[in-house]
């Protein structure tokens, strides 16, 4: 599922590509995914409408318009935002006053399109925990001190810390030499420090890199992400560690896999 470089890095790139265009009408051929209002209200109430400002929440996009609503783009696991479109496979597919389009594409159907007066009021962004970003050490430190889950798993929940996935748990534990089995409650006060400054270096640096292409996940231009070369533990187990050499392993955490070095992280 894209996290959050990803969804910041379309977004930036969305800004220098269609800001201040009209959408003339909007092509949909998959149904499913427009989740607000009706199908047939959603390309009524878009028809004419310019995009105005582009916004990111969590792992959530906002296509401000000029008529007071917002688009908003949730790609969930498989979703993509091609542009220049003319994709044969898009889902829903903008067509816009420069000529060119947009176009949603989603092979399994898991992504979500609403237009809304007011995207602050979805329950999805009202439970939405903190970005790393909005967080300072005492704040961070007060959050992990109230829970006894495991570390990784708890990195993953969005009403705990939001924007951070499965991926850059992962990387950001292990930058911080910390296993992801550990206890919330058990990270002392340096420790603490030393993964919000993981959690916030990892999410800047992938943002730089266009974020990582692994499964769906592609730029607006429909290359992909270039962070993947500098993964330090996910999708490398049984590879070498780059700091002890020990192989990488995986196990699972709460339904989903995870990697770590056995060694470097305690």
């Amino acid at each position: 599922m894209p996290e959050l470089p990803e969804v910041e890095s379309l977004k930036n790139e969305l800004q220098k590509a269609v800001i201040n265009k009209k959408i003339v009408a909007a092509d949909i051929y998959a149904p499913r995914v427009i989740r607000q209002p009706s199908a047939g209200d959603f390309k009524r109430q878009l028809a004419g409408a310019a995009i105005t400002r582009v916004l990111r929440r969590a792992k959530l996009l906002i296509l401000e318009l000029s008529n007071g609503k917002s688009l908003t783009v949730h790609l969930k696991m498989t979703g993509q935002l091609i542009y220049p479109g003319g994709n044969k496979d898009a889902r829903v597919s903008f067509r816009l006053s420069d000529g060119k389009r947009l176009d949603f594409c989603d092979r399994r159907l898991f992504g979500e399109l609403r237009l809304l007066d007011d995207w602050k009021s979805l329950q999805f962004v009202k439970d939405l925990g903190p970005e790393p970003s909005e967080l300072d050490l005492p704040r961070f430190k007060e959050m992990l001190s109230r829970r006894k889950t495991k570390i990784k798993p708890l990195l993953m929940d969005q009403t705990f810390i939001s924007g951070v996935g499965n991926l850059y748990a992962a990387e950001a534990l292990f930058r911080a030499r910390i296993h992801p089995e550990r206890p919330a409650q058990s990270l002392t006060l340096p420790e603490a420090k030393c993964l919000l400054q993981a959690l916030n270096k990892t999410l800047a640096e992938a943002i730089k890199h266009k974020g990582s292409s692994v499964d769906q996940y592609l730029r607006l231009s429909g290359e992909p992400g270039d962070y993947v070369r500098y993964h330090k533990v996910y999708d490398r187990q049984g590879k070498p560690c780059f700091v002890c050499h020990s192989p990488i392993r995986r196990t699972s955490l709460g339904g989903r896999g995870t990697y770590f070095c056995p060694r470097c992280q305690r």
